[in-house]
């Protein structure tokens, strides 16, 4: 029998050692097939903690607003104290990592100026110096939720120093996005005024209101009444 670098010949053959350009062959098949299968399982597993992580953000972002509610008389942020952003950092919450999503590819920073922010106020006209007590329907009403930039990939341009809102699809200082921020696109995760978080599809969270409420469309964007 032959082993890798002992010179040993058997019944007058030569000694050989390695693989053949079959088994070569083979193997690269077996790779290929092994990545075809294992890569969608990796991307599956990747984008359901990005989910669980945005949804984080969300819960740490709505529990620093309760508390910042708290201490000012259930008031929704002042329209004299700066952006929204910097009356809840630092106090309430430390680090500006917690106001960028995990879909949001910039490199984090924690300046107070150029921090990246993902996620944007609800931008409907009077939200900001609003009671909480004056919305309607807190369980339907969308406080924050990620405020995208026009393209096709999912991006993000807000920072801190930029009062960034979300109204339906449109945001500022973003376009009207073209999707929600996974699966496909066809879904997004919301932060709502009874400071609960959770993943809707894309078309509800774009859905208008109307005279008559329709799965609570109207109360989802405007706090107090339905949309014309």
């Amino acid at each position: 029998m032959l082993r890798c670098g002992v010179l040993k010949w058997t019944r007058g053959k030569r000694p050989s050692c390695g693989f053949t350009l079959l088994e070569l062959f083979i193997v690269m098949i077996v790779i290929t097939i092994l990545a075809t299968v294992a890569l969608p399982v990796f991307n599956g597993i990747q984008e359901r903690a990005h989910i669980t992580e945005d949804l984080s953000n969300l819960r740490q972002i709505g529990i620093g607003t309760q508390t910042y509610l708290n201490d000012h008389d259930n008031v929704l942020f002042s329209t004299t104290a700066g952006t929204w952003m910097a009356q809840l950092h630092p106090k309430y919450l430390p680090s500006w990592k917690i106001f960028q999503s995990p879909f949001d590819t910039r490199s984090p920073q924690e300046n107070d100026a150029t921090a990246p922010v993902s996620y944007g106020l609800n931008g409907n006209s009077g939200i900001v110096g609003l009671s909480e007590d004056k919305v309607a329907r807190p369980s339907v009403f969308i406080l924050f939720a990620p405020a995208q930039n026009a393209n096709s990939t999912v991006s993000f341009s807000g920072t801190a120093a930029s009062d960034v809102t979300v109204l339906r699809n449109a945001s500022t200082p973003a376009a009207t996005a073209l999707g929600g921020t996974h699966t496909k696109r066809q879904r997004i995760n919301a932060l709502f005024a009874d400071i609960h978080s959770e993943g809707m599809t894309w078309t509800t969270f774009t859905q208008g209101g109307t005279a008559t409420p329709t799965d609570d469309a109207n109360y989802r964007w405007d706090p107090t009444q339905p949309w014309p």
